[in-house]
């Protein structure tokens, strides 16, 4: 029934979660309580750990609409459980885009018969009067506010303007006059206050949270029945290290949360200004804002609070916060005509026009006599700031199978532990043991089977490794990660930034003069082509900007333009009122590469000027380049001329697809095809001429499409990306280490499949077959086609020979089929999408094989890594974190190789611009995933070893003394435990990969081995001291050697009062000293070293413990010491000419 009534929230999205309503239960929580009392507070905690199960004792199943409280599931694999209480608001409208009549003033009742808003909503909400109110129910979950929809049935999330599916123009229209007050005043009512609000826990709070951690509760059960031992001086040392562990969890915890809030709440409450009406404009507070208000971008720049999109105006933005690429963005105002503007407004697909939270608006391009205006689209943690805050806030689990297969082991230990308990208890009832005592006894021995240092020590490798991993220029905002990073078998790299040096080189030109290609030319700044359309595309065709001074925009806009050596000037705000109504961006060639003809001619001051001035270009209108598009143009005016030009540039098959046929040479696809196969990333220009009706204010209005049509195919710019001096042997190691490398990129197929040759992820003899596909049209369906590229190791001829290629449930079957010879398969952005929607069955065979990915838009890239996990993969991605962020986030291991704000996303980021930083990662990750093993091994086989001592000596009501626990866990366990994680990291990859299962067969053949190895000698230890001819029954006269030493007196009867525990016995002191070795001996035997760790005999610090606590063992055992010997309640265990005899 209960599964029959869920609903699902969220649906599609990373946190899809199942939801079922209840509410409260009178006798279920009657019942509750006293089994609360009953078990002295157990009951409660264990339905604090299971939210499921407490809101199902308490609570009984309802419809949502009548629920009080909601139990939530994640449905990704975690299945993680979470429990709201559903609240009541009342409000004049159901929801915050409905129209309602809010004129009058007075007061609104807030509250109902069942519940009653706080005093401040009354004093922040109650504006609206004479409305008969509402109620509305709503719960909060993840800083995330769900309202209860009536026609859905259902909880909807209310994220801001694009809820109402509005179309760019009615942005324009509608929304573009701002908000009056007192409906600002009911929005806010659903949108709360526009803040990323990241509350600082109190200590006490964080406190309570930690201790009631299970870990923690178990380690005060252990006290306080170690106390009830007497074993004082054990439980006072634990609960010491509990209380630094505490400490320390606190202090970094505390100390997270404060540099997160304050990261989040630098510049994001300023004051802004805000437009009542078409000119009234009020100073306001940015907590005020809501969406559908209109703010005043000012010309020196802000911080933005908010998700808001441009409608009048142009604004340069950096959003290295967002992006990690510091490069500035241009953005312009959204678009309110034609198809563009009978779209539905997307934050995706118009993020050129939108102006995203916690983004630096540098400066405002603005026109005389008007503001630069955006509409707030988000507010709060709706935005795309709000959105990466709360993926830092709320984390998924990490999801590997290291720590799955550790519970197991537990598990198996408890049941360990369970046979303990029985046979204690058994033995206890068969001697006639104090009732008091068995149970003291057998609970004792779950504390010795279950370790409770154990999830510290695990966790110390990792620590260790992160620390090393930061010396080398590696920080990380996720350790549980760099365990995952030694699992990695498959490696996706950007292109451009990452494998390929940032900047580009200009290697040349080619123009096209009468309808075919001119001669390659070197340089653009000649004097005879100053005046051709092409250079001035070049000069024209870019976001370029100045920022104090200083050119500034995009690497390939930035090398293009300075290769023509032109001038751009930006006009002051004075200067603008000249060119009413517009201040353009303007463009001209220094005087020494004009023309020598114009130079030479004698002319008078203004005339000079006039022929100056009729080479200079004023940038009217850009339309910013659009990585789903694949180019950028702009409107521009050559000063005393009366008609406007467009210029364009782009991916040369897109810019080709917008010409006119004649225009574009026959030898174009050739031609391309050269410039690509040798490495080369290539623009295409084109260019045409306007109407000359066409005014300024038709310009700005203008669709890009009707702009981006008919052009005049100009020609080619050929720029060179070099690839970075470590990527070629980065990717060889990688290689030889058996883990994948795939290369995506948003750059040209051939020029991708190129630079893969020389970089060594294609080698010389593979063969590369590019899969193509074309979405249904018309009457034809969906295709996928096949061929090769050209193999520089055989003849070109053979380039375009297509290939038929069955992918059949099987496998592959390729005709003509070369079985003997490697191949790979590469595929462009379209393909993808194609192959995704129509061929789903093909797209995972197809990645098995796959190598080149190119014209890969940011989505696309991320939709990639989610195929290879699900095919099997532990998937890492490395990129600039300029489009990679998605992607980065996906990944098991995502490493940034930028290091601003933007690497928040990215758990691992690198202080080297190179991709050396991947086999460091991955070998630092090998020698923490190995010494988790290591630790774990030999923290369970130290329980076992010690729950084997004491199950013996329980057979003659013994144990160990508190002494003797407290010398083991400190002295031998504790300093093992972390020196042995100690190892660096293995100086080179190796083929093998660690395993990543403990549940495998050679690891739990060797802790069984040991285990058996270790209960034989202890058995044997425990019977053969009984066979020799000195032992007896232990008093404190027995011991022959105490005779000898006058400085031991103890009284006849002094086992009695002082030894009720029956402590000091043969048995007991043997067991000591065979453990003791035993514990030594199981770390020595698991410090793996190579071939992912250092040999443990360069760890100093762990070999110095090893042979230190050996020393001393040997010492006090052959040589005792009568002070030692008291405090760890040991005898000797054999007569002087015996110890003589062994040393």
């Amino acid at each position: 029934m209960e599964m029959r009534e869920s609903k699902i929230i969220n649906q599609g999205l990373e946190d899809e979660m199942a939801m079922w309503g209840y509410r409260p239960c009178l006798w279920k929580m009657v019942l509750v309580g006293i089994g609360a009392v009953c078990s002295g507070g157990l009951l409660l905690l264990l339905l604090y750990w299971l939210p499921e199960w407490g809101v199902k004792t308490t609570c009984t199943h309802t419809s949502l609409r009548d629920a009080r409280t909601l139990l939530l599931r994640s449905t990704d694999e975690f299945r993680q459980w979470f429990r709201a209480q559903v609240h009541v608001m009342l409000a004049p409208g159901k929801r915050p885009f409905d129209s309602v009549d809010l004129q009058s003033t007075a007061q609104l009742p807030n509250g109902d018969g069942e519940c009653t808003l706080a005093a401040i909503h009354e004093e922040r909400y109650g504006v609206f009067p004479h409305i008969q109110p509402v109620q509305i129910h709503y719960f909060t979950l993840h800083s995330t506010k769900y309202y209860w929809n009536d026609v859905m049935h259902n909880f909807e999330i209310y994220k801001g303007l694009e809820d109402v599916k509005v179309s760019c123009a009615s942005i324009h229209c509608d929304h573009s006059a701002g908000l009056s007050k007192p409906l600002q005043d009911y929005r806010r009512l659903f949108f709360e206050e526009n803040e990323i609000a990241v509350r600082v826990p109190s200590i006490l709070k964080l406190l309570i949270k930690e201790v009631l951690n299970p870990f923690y509760i178990f380690q005060l059960f252990s006290v306080i029945l170690w106390s009830a031992e007497d074993y004082y001086y054990y439980a006072t040392a634990i609960v010491f290290m509990s209380v630094i562990s505490i400490a320390t969890s606190l202090y970094t915890i505390k100390k997270q949360y404060v540099m997160l809030h304050n990261m989040v709440a630098a510049h994001s409450i300023v004051r802004v200004s805000v437009c009542r009406g078409t000119k009234d404009v009020e100073q306001a507070m940015s907590t005020e804002l809501v969406p559908g208000d209109v703010i005043v971008i000012p010309a020196n720049g802000m911080i933005l609070p908010c998700d808001a999109v441009l409608v009048h105006g142009t604004c340069i933005v950096n959003e290295s916060m967002l992006t990690g690429e510091c490069v500035p963005v241009t953005k312009t105002s959204l678009p309110n005509s034609g198809e563009d503007g009978a779209s539905t407004y997307s934050m995706e697909e118009h993020k050129r026009h939108t102006l995203f939270c916690g983004t630096h608006v540098i400066q405002t391009r603005f026109y005389t006599g008007e503001l630069v205006k955006a509409v707030v689209v988000r507010t709060g943690f709706s935005t795309e700031k709000g959105q990466l805050v709360r993926s830092i806030l709320y984390p998924k689990p990490t999801d590997f199978k290291l720590y799955r297969d550790a519970y197991l082991f537990l598990l198996c230990l408890v049941g360990v532990a369970g046979i303990g308990f029985i046979y204690t208890i058994i033995l206890s009832i068969m001697n006639q043991v104090p009732a008091k005592t068995i149970i003291i006894e057998s609970l004792d021995i779950i504390t010795i089977t279950v370790p409770p240092a154990l999830p510290a020590a695990m966790t110390a490798g990792i620590v260790y490794a992160q620390r090393r991993l930061k010396r080398v220029g590696i920080f990380c905002i996720s350790p549980q990660r760099i365990n995952m990073c030694g699992q990695l078998n498959l490696v996706c790299f950007d292109k451009t930034g990452t494998l390929t040096e940032d900047g580009l080189d200009l290697w040349g030109i080619q123009r096209v003069e009468d309808g075919s290609f001119s001669p390659p030319e070197v340089e653009a700044a000649k004097e005879n082509l100053v005046d051709t359309p092409f250079v001035s595309c070049m000069a024209t065709c870019h976001s370029l900007t100045k920022i104090e001074g200083e050119l500034s925009g995009d690497p390939l806009d930035l090398k293009m333009f300075s290769a023509t050596g032109w001038i751009l000037e930006e006009a002051t705000e004075e200067e603008t009122a000249l060119h009413n109504p517009i201040m353009p961006t303007v463009v001209r060639p220094p005087k020494h590469v004009l023309p020598e003809t114009n130079q030479n001619i004698r002319l008078t001051q203004n005339l000079e000027l006039s022929a100056l001035s009729s080479y200079e270009i004023g940038i009217v209108r850009q339309f910013p380049f659009s990585s789903a598009l694949q180019r950028m143009s702009v409107v521009v005016r050559r000063l005393g001329e009366k008609h406007m030009g467009a210029y364009l540039k782009g991916a040369p098959e897109v810019v080709v697809g917008l010409c006119k046929e004649e225009t574009v040479p026959q030898s174009f696809t050739e031609t391309l095809e050269a410039y690509t196969r040798q490495g080369f990333r290539v623009i295409a220009l084109a260019h045409r001429q306007l109407e000359s009706k066409l005014s300024w204010h038709k310009v700005q209005s203008l669709n890009r499409d009707l702009i981006e049509t008919n052009m005049e195919f100009l020609g080619l710019i050929i720029m060179q990306n070099k690839l970075k001096e470590e990527t070629a042997g980065v990717l060889e190691d990688l290689r030889q280490a058996n883990i994948r490398t795939l290369m995506v990129t948003g750059d040209n197929m051939l020029t991708a499949i190129s630079v893969a040759r020389d970089c060594g992820m294609i080698r010389s003899h593979e063969r590369v077959i590019i899969a193509d596909a074309v979405p249904p049209k018309d009457i034809q369906p969906a295709s996928v086609t096949w061929h090769y590229t050209e193999n520089p190791a055989h003849n070109t001829n053979n380039h375009n020979q297509v290939v038929e290629i069955k992918l059949e449930e099987g496998g592959y079957e390729a005709q003509p089929a070369q079985l003997d010879q490697s191949y790979h398969f590469a595929m462009s952005g379209r393909a993808f999408a194609v192959i995704t929607e129509h061929f789903p069955h093909l797209l995972q065979k197809l990645v098995l094989r796959a190598t080149v990915f190119a014209r890969m838009a940011p989505d696309q890239k991320t939709q990639l890594v989610e195929v290879l996990q699900s095919v099997d993969y532990t998937v890492g991605m490395c990129g600039d974190g300029a489009n990679d962020c998605g992607a980065l986030k996906r990944a098991h291991s995502g490493i940034s190789l930028s290091e601003l704000e933007a690497s928040v996303a990215s758990p691992f980021t690198s202080s080297t611009s190179n991709i050396s930083c991947v086999p460091n990662l991955i070998r630092e990750g090998r020698a923490a995933l190995i010494t988790s093993f290591c630790v774990f091994k030999f923290m369970a086989l130290y329980s076992i070893i010690q729950y084997l001592s004491v199950t013996l000596l329980y057979s003659l009501l013994s144990n160990l003394g508190d002494f003797q626990f407290l010398f083991i866990d400190i002295a031998i366990i504790l300093i093992i435990a972390f020196t042995m994680s100690l190892n660096p990291a293995w100086k080179e990859l190796v083929c093998r990969r660690p395993p990543s299962s403990l549940i495998s067969g050679p690891l739990l053949f060797s802790v069984l081995t040991q285990i058996l190895t270790c209960m034989t000698f202890q058995v044997l230890a425990f019977l053969l001291v009984r066979q020799q001819s000195w032992y007896e029954i232990w008093t404190p006269l027995s011991d022959a050697c105490n005779v000898s030493h006058a400085g031991l007196s103890y009284s006849l009867n002094g086992t009695s009062p002082h030894d009720h525990k029956n402590i000091r016995n043969y048995e007991n002191t043997t067991l000591f000293y065979v453990s003791s070795f035993q514990y030594l001996a199981v770390a020595i035997i698991f410090s793996k070293g190579r071939p992912f760790r250092q040999p443990s005999y360069k760890n100093w610090p762990f070999m110095l413990s090893c042979v230190g606590l050996y020393i001393f063992l040997f010492l006090i055992m052959l040589r005792p010491v009568p002070a030692i010997d008291r405090f760890l309640e040991r005898v000797e265990v054999a007569p002087p000419p015996v110890r003589r005899c062994m040393m």
